[in-house]
């Protein structure tokens, strides 16, 4: 298993989900993990437990729209724990909207968190890495969570895929220009995940009239994927290890499919 003892590691979005999956199972690895997110309340409960279990953890809200609290989450980390190892830009949402529909207030809605918010965090993270190389630690690891929208563009879910497609892009630039100080910036991009944010565009197909069963639009998703279901946030845990440990230390730029078979590249 890979070692991950006492890496300092910082998740957004880290309440639910995927998130939520990546900060226990990481933390029960050994690593010391900020749990961060909209919902401070959320987040201070998610490290508790953490606790509870016998990890390390604090708990930080932030809106990764507002880069001055990004650099306090980052700056409250590497003051609780000497560093910041890893950030995983997690946090996202998913908004269901025929190609027609979508408005200017729904495009900033869903890109501004998806890619701006990203940005920032990959902004801030790398001037963090900086500081701590001029103290004798160098290097740090970015890890973006994607989808398969950043692959394949799905009506009626364009902007949502736009600011996924942003993601990659982001993550191949980042990998390109901080390379040679050895801060790697990498994503992985998840199928048809049974989540909160499913749910929402499950539903999101209903009000626009695109199905008229709940879970209508999940399941016919997630038949699509050759290994015959629908993803668990569970499943994300073992690439998530993996980009945040030494293993990954000679890979950069590269965007990971983890979708059970839905999209081949």
């Amino acid at each position: 298993m890979p070692n991950l003892k006492d890496k300092s590691i910082v998740i957004t979005g880290a309440t639910g989900g995927i998130g939520a999956a990546i900060a226990e199972a990481l933390a029960a690895d050994g690593a010391a993990i900020t749990v961060a997110d909209l919902n401070q309340e959320a987040a201070e409960k998610g490290a508790a437990a953490i606790k509870a279990a016998g990890g390390s953890a604090i708990g930080v809200g932030v809106d990764v729209r507002q880069r001055d609290q990004v650099r306090a989450m980052l700056d409250k980390a590497a003051e609780t724990f000497g560093r910041v190892d890893v950030l995983f830009n997690n946090a996202g949402v998913a908004q269901t909207r025929p190609f027609l529909s979508i408005t200017e207030e729904d495009w900033r809605f869903v890109t501004d968190v998806n890619a701006l918010g990203v940005l920032i965090g990959m902004q801030e993270a790398v001037k963090t890495f900086r500081r701590q190389a001029e103290a004798g630690h160098g290097g740090g690891k970015i890890i973006n969570t994607a989808s398969i929208a950043a692959k394949q563009g799905y009506e009626p879910l364009a902007h949502y895929c736009a600011s996924k497609f942003a993601v990659v892009a982001m993550t191949q630039a980042a990998a390109r220009a901080f390379g040679k100080e050895g801060i790697t910036a990498n994503c992985f991009c998840p199928g048809v995940v049974a989540t909160p944010m499913w749910e929402v565009i499950d539903k999101g197909f209903r009000d626009e009239k695109l199905t008229t069963k709940e879970n209508e639009a999940f399941d016919s998703f997630a038949a699509t994927a050759v290994l015959g279901r629908a993803s668990q946030p569970a499943d994300l845990v073992g690439v998530a290890r993996y980009l945040a440990s030494s293993d990954s230390d000679f890979m950069t730029g590269q965007s990971l499919m983890v979708d059970g078979g839905m999209v081949f590249i």
